[in-house]
């Protein structure tokens, strides 16, 4: 991983090819098998940096709901966050981030990187009962979100042993489903995932 984050290298793909039957607004739900395979068969690697700034592409991030009974996990950037954008004293619900080349090595490249992404952020002591992808997140409203798609999963555990890693950026908790609105931030994203999935579960 190189020590700037502009360098690394991130999956994309270009925005006329995953738009071709139109953009959206929000969280899509049908038709998944479609948008995947089109990521899969069309994307590239391109520097983090360069891709902030270029709506030519999208910059596919794997974001991860996790799960255990009625709660949910959640965390916060704290003040040595390298993203000092997202410091704030609301709680964020996705964990995940970009995929990386290496992922390519582990057989199906969004799965692997949806993994090691997850393995990186979080340490969670149990099993998993599912894993499903729950929906694609497209967010035209705001310049940041503009150049991102989310691949918007949710894992379900056995357990409520999960902590973050990265204890210097972040801390974690598990919030119950009901609490989840006066406590989660109202970043674009975390209001489009509360309306379209979680307030209907």
């Amino acid at each position: 991983m190189p020590t700037n984050k502009d360098d690394e290298q991130i999956l994309v793909i270009k925005s006329d090819i995953i738009f071709a039957k139109g953009k959206w607004q929000g969280l899509k739900k049908d038709n998944l098998d479609y948008y995947i395979d089109l990521i899969k068969e069309n994307h590239e690697f391109q520097k983090r940096g360069a891709m902030e700034i270029n709506p030519a592409f999208q910059q596919i991030v794997a974001y991860i709901l996790f799960s255990f009974g009625t709660k949910f996990f959640a965390y916060k950037y704290i003040k040595n966050a390298y993203e000092k954008r997202l410091v704030n004293d609301n709680y964020q619900l996705g964990v995940g981030g970009h995929i990386n080349p290496t992922d390519a090595d582990n057989g199906d490249i969004l799965e692997a990187g949806t993994m090691r992404e997850w393995n990186e952020e979080v340490d969670f002591k149990g099993n998993f009962v599912s894993k499903k992808l729950v929906g694609i997140i497209k967010d035209e409203s705001h310049d940041v979100e503009k150049v991102h798609v989310g691949l918007v999963y949710h894992f379900v555990g056995d357990s409520a042993d999960i902590k973050i890693k990265e204890t210097d950026k972040m801390e974690g908790k598990l919030f119950e489903l009901k609490d989840i609105a006066e406590n989660i931030s109202h970043s674009p994203w975390m209001q489009i995932v509360y309306k379209e999935y979680l307030s209907k579960i």
